[in-house]
């Protein structure tokens, strides 16, 4: 698997963090734990694309192609078809593209520090769920959420990340403002 990581100069992102090796770690552990786990194992190059950025980009970004005029913690942007997930293909072939991934710095930081948790393992839980989005998966009703969840808590504990789910109130950890 390939991660193409590029961290906006302006944006804050802590250079002292290895974010590409994260990165690759929190993209790996969400394919062994998605529907598509050859991904990781086929020889035809998959490529993810993930972007640190500032809030100013991504609520450009989130205006722009979901219509709302708000910074949000990550958004995902599609690009492999479904059957392309099921059966990539061989080497030899262009590099499968499953999407990009990009991050808001300080929506980033503001709620890592709300739950009490180092910024990289709050990136590292939001770089899972946005791989798990790249491969198709969502959280628009119950059943699709609750799959998509557990599927994020158990790539997570591969990392050896405790369940961000677990919570003491009935507070829903999505919202109808995208974050």
């Amino acid at each position: 698997m390939i991660l193409e990581i590029n961290i906006e100069a302006d944006a804050e992102w802590d250079s002292s963090i290895a974010w590409g090796p994260l990165a690759e770690r929190a993209a790996l552990a969400a394919v062994a734990e998605s529907a598509f786990p050859q991904l990781v194992t086929t020889s035809r190059a998959v490529e993810i694309a993930l972007r640190l950025t500032s809030d100013e980009e991504v609520r450009s970004l989130n205006a722009q192609w979901r219509g709302k005029d708000l910074a949000t913690n990550v958004l995902s942007f599609r690009m492999a078809e479904p059957d392309e997930l099921a059966d990539p293909g061989e080497a030899g072939g262009p590099e499968l593209m499953l999407g990009d991934i990009v991050l808001a710095h300080t929506v980033c930081a503001t709620e890592a520090a709300e739950k009490a948790i180092p910024i990289e393992t709050h990136a590292t839980h939001l770089m899972v769920h946005g791989t798990l989005h790249l491969l198709g998966y969502d959280h628009l009703d119950d059943t699709a959420a609750e799959d998509m969840e557990a599927r994020e808590t158990r790539a997570l504990a591969r990392l050896g990340i405790a369940d961000p789910y677990e919570r003491i109130s009935d507070e829903p950890l999505y919202h109808e403002n995208g974050r």
